[in-house]
């Protein structure tokens, strides 16, 4: 493959291409559904789900009337099987990682745990983190308007689309569902033997290219927006940062650091029924009692870390407003 000697191998080659995680990005992930998580549960209809045990790593979508996923206490997430596409991958024991969607907001609630109970016709989920996603994966793909197809089949679909789902984890089974946005023709090239993908600024935690260089190995979901269909792509990871692989999703001028590219025989288009009952493209208002830099703050309030690092950043970002503002001006100044 191109650029061997620019593969990622460590965390130390990560940090030095896309710089270090900031101390301060977990502060906004909590350990519990609060309300302001149950809030966001109840007004969506839609969900992503990453699975994965010791050999298999899966992604599929949950969807349908708004509230379809439920906290049955702060700990513990009701997943109806009936709500997903593939609800054989979720198996007892099982790491999970979760991103709802709330149409018409850009926003996007992750929770990452376990399958507590996989037997009857709802899974429970143990809940041991949760926390808002910033808004740039779904500002880049403008995932709320719908779209049109540039062709049939599935390069006509790699081509047009603008959203992808991508599950990765570690050896232990942190699992994590990772969004990823870019305007069509920009999101996802093909090459022989698979696709590659452009790593953009987001939330700086790195989670998903962190486990794919302990585990390398991914599924992917390709969502063009107004479409019930989906392409999946799973296979072997790669992370490089050879400038030849760089340079085809310039967008703006701007290089991304680094792409993945996932090694896979075959891209499958299938028919989403969740994307079909959740209807997320059907033009609705954002619920007003939904605010996600009130949601950031108090998510930074509420978690466990102290010292003065701790006190001086909840104090920066838990004023609703400020954290409005700074939260406009990175998505301007740092979308790409």
């Amino acid at each position: 493959m191109a650029g061997e000697a620019t593969m990622l191998r460590t965390i130390a080659e990560l940090e030095a291409q896309a710089g270090a995680k900031p101390a301060a990005i977990d502060l906004k992930v909590i350990d519990h559904l609060d309300g302001h998580a149950r809030r966001w549960l109840r007004a969506s209809p839609l969900a992503f789900a990453a699975f994965s045990d010791a050999q298999r790593i899966d992604v599929t979508i949950a969807g349908d009337k708004p509230g379809f996923a439920a906290a049955l206490d702060e700990n513990r997430l009701l997943l109806p099987r009936s709500a997903m596409d593939d609800p054989a991958q979720a198996r007892q024991g099982c790491g999970v990682g979760l991103l709802f969607l709330v149409p018409g907001i850009g926003e996007t609630l992750r929770i990452n745990g376990s399958v507590a109970n996989a037997d009857g016709e709802t899974l429970v989920i143990a809940v041991q983190e949760c926390y808002l996603h910033c808004a740039k994966a779904l500002l880049r793909s403008d995932f709320w308007q719908p779209a049109q197809l540039a062709s049939d089949g599935v390069a006509g679909f790699l081509q047009s689309s603008r959203f992808m789902a991508l599950a990765t984890a570690d050896t232990v089974l942190n699992t994590d569902l990772s969004p990823r946005g870019d305007p069509a023709g920009l999101l996802a090239l093909s090459y022989e033997g698979g696709i590659r993908f452009a790593d953009r600024p987001g939330n700086r935690r790195t989670d998903s290219l962190r486990n794919m260089l302990e585990r390398p190995h991914a599924s992917a979901l390709l969502i063009v927006p107004g479409h019930a269909q989906v392409v999946h792509v799973q296979g072997m990871v790669s992370i490089s940062a050879d400038l030849r692989l760089r340079q085809p999703f310039t967008v703006r001028g701007k290089l991304p650091k680094l792409v993945t590219s996932i090694a896979s025989s075959s891209a499958e288009l299938r028919d989403s029924n969740a994307l079909a009952r959740a209807l997320p493209w059907v033009a609705i208002s954002p619920p007003a009692d939904i605010d996600p830099a009130a949601i950031f703050a108090a998510h930074v309030k509420l978690h466990k870390a102290r010292g003065m690092g701790a006190l001086v950043a909840k104090g920066l970002v838990s004023i609703p407003s400020l954290m409005r503002k700074s939260l406009d001006a990175d998505y301007k100044r740092n979308l790409y």
